[in-house]
């Protein structure tokens, strides 16, 4: 039986003392490996945001039309924006309540940008069940405390876009935003 089993002979052997099938072993896993990469990274590429939605990822928007106590809306990422010029009575109205008293306790200066504070910037989704809330047309309800009104559940916000009556849990959001000049901003 011995006879029957092979032995290593010189041929089978490396100048090193490996043998052949320990290369192949290694040069398989090396190939296997160097097919896993494309895979993998196609796998994780396409968990990418795809190029229409980039496009969306951030907006210019010229402020220059709108007069105080006017607002206007705009589309950021599929969802409404509501750009609002606020006069010096909805600021001083805004000012006066006490944050601590609110469901969201967030004061006006904690919703605007320093030296800005005229312009506040919010999503227009109500944060209850996503609707849009009224106000920022023109001739709009704009629910009992002069801000938005959510029509679906009936969620009133203040001027600074604050939840103060109705089921809303939170403030109107407020998305990034940086302005390019005293009339011009972009979100995103």
């Amino acid at each position: 039986m011995a006879s029957e089993a092979r032995q290593a002979t010189a041929d089978d052997l490396t100048p090193g003392g490996e043998r052949r099938r320990d290369f192949l072993y290694v040069a398989t896993a090396a190939f296997a490996g160097a097919g896993v990469v494309p895979v993998a990274w196609s796998l994780v590429n396409q968990m990418n945001p795809s190029a229409d939605v980039l496009a969306l990822a951030s907006i210019d928007l010229d402020l220059s039309a709108v007069q105080e106590g006017q607002a206007i809306k705009a589309s950021w990422r599929g969802k409404p924006v509501f750009a609002r010029h606020l006069t010096a009575a909805e600021i001083a109205e805004a000012k006066k309540v006490d944050a601590a008293s609110l469901r969201d306790p967030q004061t006006l200066a904690d919703r605007t940008k320093p030296g800005n504070e005229q312009w506040l910037i919010t999503l227009g989704v109500c944060t209850h069940l996503g609707c849009v809330p009224l106000g920022a047309a023109e001739g709009e309800v704009r629910g009992d405390f002069g801000g938005y009104f959510c029509p679906c559940h009936g969620s009133h916000y203040d001027t600074a876009a604050r939840i103060r009556k109705g089921p809303a849990p939170k403030n109107l959001e407020v998305p990034p935003y940086q302005f390019k000049s005293p009339t011009s901003v972009t979100i995103g």
